[in-house]
This record gives structure tokens, C-alpha cells and sequence, in this order.
């Protein structure tokens, strides 16, 4: 009887260490490519680039008018991107933040969340549409300037990398984690790197003697979108020559003197990716916890014009020694840690800067003509202008 249910012939004998290594080395390719890290030459995930060529088919343009969140995410879900609807309508609305993009490439109407923390509204509230900057990432897709690729059924092809006329890899950034590896990569100023791409261009007979400190004229550092100060240059010189660094942010603080000679420190921007909520929870329990015992009020201002988080300070009390104790004690001064890690031809490089300009030059025009995965979907075995001081 049980020869009739499983036939000898069937029985195969497997090392289970052989098997499993096989098996989770399949598993961490599939994330590394389909999900977390961006492509070198559009700086785009996966997901990213399905919802923009999803918007483009869709008509959804920057002169057209707004559609339905709802919509949107549903036409991703449906044809390309088969995972959870949060994750699609997450990344849809970042991509419409100023304050987590540099350039935004989506136009959100209605709530799409804040610098505060605050959830964006359910995507049956909110409306999108493209931006002119993300036009540009897919002008001329339909020249036959790229390769296609099957969607996840085989019942459709989908761009394996857009023609991107903008260097959005560098641009934008790009943050991910992937199995055993991540990629944390800083947006930048566009005229900046404009800049530096032409200089590369101009003098492409001499590149392998072009160094970092030439680059450093065109861009200076990265330019994060909630402003702020970078201390020091170490952290971008190692970043942009080696591909990994930390660059310390600081927020931007005013003192001012008010009547009776009391003091109030005014921040007006804060460092990248930092809670501004957060932030002052934190200044309040220092507060409370007597480690900050020179501040009597703490208030925030902020409205349509900008930032403004007010703290005033008590009588006699010195202002810049505050200061140095917010940056001591609170997330007013953060560390960006640049991992700048890309796919290249299908597998994840670490780039320095000059390098990431280079794949990108090289790419302009030319995108069908790289090396590309032969499908998009690897298919599962038996993922303001910053000033420095």
C-alpha cells in the first residue's frame, strides 16, 4: 500500500543543509532584487517604478486632474505589484511628502501624512497625480528606450528600469533592508549634481584621474529636504570615496533676546527623518527630569509659513550652553548613516559617488543596451538645501 502512494522512483534523499542553504540564498536574491534595493540607473525599487508606469498608463499626469488613491493602488496591486495594498499606498504617499522626498515625484491632494508622525488619510480620501519631475523620469518609454520584462502572471510586460532623464538615484535617495545588507543613500541638490555630470561628461578622457575633491566643487554634500547644518566634512569626503560614512546633521537654532533680558531659543528646521513631535516630547521629559533645568516654556509655532518650535529660557540663564545640551540630549543633532548600495546589472554594488554619477551618465540613452535581469519578478525556489559648518 504504501509503494502505490509514494513510488520508490519519487524518493530523492537531500542534505538539509545543502537544501536549506540553496533555499535561503534563493529567498534573499528574490528580496535583494524584487524589493529593497534601488537600480543604479532610475534609482528606483521595484515598487516605485511600478506605481509611476502604472499612473503614466493610467493617464494620471501632471496636467490631468487628480484620481483616486484607491484607484492607483488598485491598478498596481492588480497587474503588477501582487502584495499587500499598504505597502503600495505607503510608498505612493511618501513619494508625495516634501519633507521625506527632495523632489517629489508624486502631487498628493488631501492629507498625506506630516513631519509630526501623523498617518496619511485612508486612500479612499486622497487624490494623486504625477509631478512634472516624475514626467521626466519616463519620457520617451514608449521609443523603445528600455527593456520590458513579464509581470508577475505573464499577462503583462513592465518597464525593468525607466529611461529617467534625471540622476534619481542620487536625487531622491533611497533607504532599504534587505537580507544581510542596506541602503541608506542622501537626496542632493539637482542643479548640483547637473554639475557634476557634466563636468564627468567634459572630461571623461581623464575620469580615472578625476578625485573626490573634484567632485566636491559641483556637490558640496548631500541637501536634505527639512534642511539643517552638516557638521564637518569627514563624513561626506568617506561617504563619496568609499560609498559609506556618517554625515552629523544639526537643526537650525536662533537666539533671541527678549524683555527683562530672557533668552529664547527659536529651532527652525530640524535634521533629516526626525519626528518633530518627538522631538519636543523629548525636550518635556528632559525638562521634567531636571537635565535641562534652564527652560521654562516650551511651545510650538509652527504653521503654513514654516517650522518654528520656541523655547524660552529663564532669567540669568545662558542660552548657547542650552543649545549644546539640546544637541547633547536630543535628536536636534542626528547621524545619517550613508550605505550607498545599488544594483548593478542585477547585483548589489557598493557605489562612491563618482561611481554613481558614471553608471548614470553611461545609462542615458542606452538603458536597453545594459545588462538586466530577464524578469522583474524572480520567481519564489521550491523586497532644504543643507549647509555645512
Amino acid at each position: 500500500m504504501a509503494d502505490e502512494l509514494i513510488p520508490a522512483g519519487n524518493i530523492q534523499s537531500v542534505d538539509i543543509d545543502e537544501q536549506m542553504r540553496a533555499a535561503y540564498l534563493d529567498y534573499a536574491m528574490s528580496v535583494i532584487v524584487a524589493r529593497a534595493l534601488p537600480d543604479a540607473r532610475d534609482g528606483l525599487k521595484p515598487v516605485h517604478r511600478r506605481i509611476l508606469y502604472a499612473m503614466d498608463e493610467l493617464g494620471i499626469r501632471a496636467a490631468s486632474s487628480y484620481k483616486k488613491s484607491a484607484r492607483i493602488v488598485g491598478e498596481v496591486l492588480g497587474k503588477y505589484h501582487p502584495h499587500g495594498d499598504a505597502a503600495v499606498y505607503e510608498t505612493m504617499a511618501r513619494m508625495a511628502q516634501d519633507f521625506s522626498m527632495r523632489y517629489t515625484l508624486v502631487d498628493g491632494q488631501g492629507n498625506f501624512g506630516s513631519i509630526d508622525g501623523d498617518a496619511p488619510a485612508a486612500m479612499r480620501y486622497t487624490e494623486a497625480r504625477l509631478k512634472r519631475m516624475a514626467e521626466e523620469m519616463l519620457a520617451d518609454l514608449d521609443k523603445d528606450t528600455v527593456d520590458f520584462g513579464p509581470n508577475f502572471d505573464d499577462s503583462l510586460e513592465e518597464p525593468l528600469v525607466l529611461p529617467a532623464r534625471l540622476p534619481n538615484l542620487l536625487l531622491n535617495g533611497s533607504a532599504g533592508i534587505a537580507v544581510g545588507m542596506a541602503t541608506n543613500i542622501p537626496p542632493h541638490n539637482l542643479r548640483e549634481l547637473a554639475g557634476a555630470i557634466g563636468h564627468l561628461i567634459e572630461n571623461y578622457d581623464h575620469i580615472e584621474d578625476m578625485t573626490v575633491e573634484d567632485l566636491l566643487k559641483h556637490v558640496p554634500g548631500p541637501d536634505f529636504p527639512t534642511g539643517g547644518i552638516i557638521v564637518g566634512i569627514e563624513g561626506i569626503l568617506s561617504a563619496y570615496s568609499t560609498g559609506r560614512g556618517r554625515i552629523v546633521m544639526r537643526g537650525v537654532a536662533h537666539i533671541e533676546e527678549n524683555k527683562g533680558g530672557r533668552h529664547q531659543i527659536t529651532i527652525t528646521e530640524i535634521p533629516y527623518q526626525v519626528n518633530k513631535t518627538t522631538l519636543i516630547e523629548r525636550i518635556a521629559e528632559l525638562v521634567r527630569e531636571d537635565k535641562l533645568d534652564q527652560i521654562s516654556d516650551l511651545r510650538d509655532e509652527s504653521d503654513q509659513r514654516g517650522m518654528s518650535i520656541v523655547i524660552e529660557l529663564k532669567r540669568g540663564a545662558q542660552p548657547r550652553k542650552v543649545l549644546n545640551q539640546l544637541y547633547k540630549y536630543t535628536s536636534l543633532q542626528s547621524t545619517f548613516g550613508v550605505q550607498m548600495l545599488a544594483l548593478v546589472d542585477g547585483e548589489p554594488r557598493t557605489l562612491p559617488l563618482k561611481r554613481a554619477l558614471q553608471i548614470f551618465s553611461s545609462s542615458i540613452g542606452r538603458q536597453s543596451s545594459s545588462a538586466a535581469p530577464t524578469s522583474s519578478w524572480p520567481r519564489p525556489a521550491p523586497a532644504c538645501t543643507s549647509s555645512m559648518v
